[in-house]
């Protein structure tokens, strides 16, 4: 940090993105990408002579892409905002509420960048903390002083949903607080609350290409709301990047909305191979939540976390350790092929009975 860095952000912490190594070819199950490519009309757009319009900026409204996204979802294009992923809106969101120490809630075990985005709006931070299965009770969230109100649903890092209803309750009890729930991951096997948008006034719903729809690398995400909570998004990000989002990512997000049998086809591959998976490492001692995500949170009864992630990581494994209280056990495993996840089980069972091994050796 240098001298001139701010004294008021002294004390930030970065959100750790996980690792991207270029050392060795791994198998890579820490960043919650999906396994299979973009569908075949989304790689077309990309191979196309869109390039060619890359010298002119790209449309800052994404009118074409939002009236898309108003189809699939059945609402109106004045209740889409879009953006440079899922993160940018979270950031606009806690700009737009938390702005000059507005309050925000949000879970002690939950994404990272919320507490990140807070620190940089200086908000009143209430954390509260799940229960001792990692759940949130959504009681919890009754009747809190107006804010905003956010939840991962499912949550990262555990996986676990809570039901829609669940989410209408925290909203018609928080009429003064803005309630935003990220959906990056309920496409598989979660229940979405888009359905209440209008209903609720105070409620703005995220979600991301980057998992089930294979564009991580394009950085593509947008929110669903009121009209009028949709203006404030739109405010913030035309004082800040008005055209953040570009052609290319504009044209592939239209695209892939044409193919969308074929991503709801490699969510139920996912979460199958989620389920299987799980059962597998069941066997080998592993305890976990009840994930609704596209990846597994685990850990073992013989082996330590850091160890096993460390081990994984030697045979060329990667997955993702979270070092913090109450998960420090845990590993968050981010489902791959069929391939990817047989390896990952047969080498977990080899680093397990070479630790059952190893502590026999001890006990002699």
């Amino acid at each position: 940090m240098s001298r001139f860095f701010s004294r008021a952000l002294s004390g930030l912490e970065a959100y750790v993105p996980g690792e991207q190594p270029q050392d060795r070819s791994y198998i890579k199950l820490n960043t919650n990408e999906s396994p299979y490519p973009p569908s075949p009309s989304v790689l077309r757009v990309i191979n196309s002579s869109q390039a060619e319009l890359l010298r002119l900026y790209p449309d800052p409204t994404c009118k074409r892409l939002k009236e898309a996204l108003a189809r699939e979802y059945g609402l109106s294009y004045k209740n889409i905002f879009v953006s440079n992923s899922s993160d940018e809106v979270l950031g606009a969101a806690f700009t737009a509420y938390c702005a000059g120490s507005g309050r925000v809630y949000f879970a002690d075990i939950t994404y990272g960048f919320y507490k990140v985005f807070a620190e940089l709006q200086r908000a009143k931070v209430t954390v509260i903390s799940l229960g001792d299965d990692l759940s949130i009770c959504c009681r919890d969230y009754f009747d809190l002083e107006p804010g905003l109100i956010v939840i991962a649903n499912p949550n990262a890092p555990t996986g676990i949903a809570l039901p829609a209803e669940d989410i209408r309750k925290i909203a018609l009890s928080n009429k003064d607080s803005v309630v935003l729930v990220d959906e990056a991951y309920v496409d598989f096997g979660g229940e979405s609350s888009v359905s209440l948008i209008s209903e609720l006034k105070n409620l703005i719903v995220t979600r991301t290409y980057s998992k089930s729809m294979s564009m991580a690398g394009a950085r593509l995400g947008f929110a669903m709301a009121d009209p009028e909570l949709i203006s404030d998004l739109e405010r913030i990000k035309y004082s800040t990047n008005p055209y953040s989002v570009n052609r290319l990512s504009l044209e592939a997000g239209i695209a892939a909305l044409e193919e969308m049998d074929y991503y709801r086809e490699n969510c139920k591959r996912i979460a199958m191979q989620r389920d299987k998976t799980t059962k597998e490492l069941e066997a080998l001692g592993f305890s976990h939540t009840e994930s609704r995500a596209n990846f597994i949170f685990a850990k073992s009864d013989s082996v330590p976390g850091k160890r096993l992630f460390e081990r994984l990581r030697s045979a060329g494994i990667l997955v993702r350790r979270f070092d913090a209280p109450r998960i420090g056990e845990y590993l968050r495993i981010t489902v791959g092929t069929e391939n990817d996840m047989a390896a990952l089980v047969a080498e977990i069972e080899r680093i397990v009975e070479d630790e059952k091994r190893t502590d026999s050796k001890k006990d002699e």
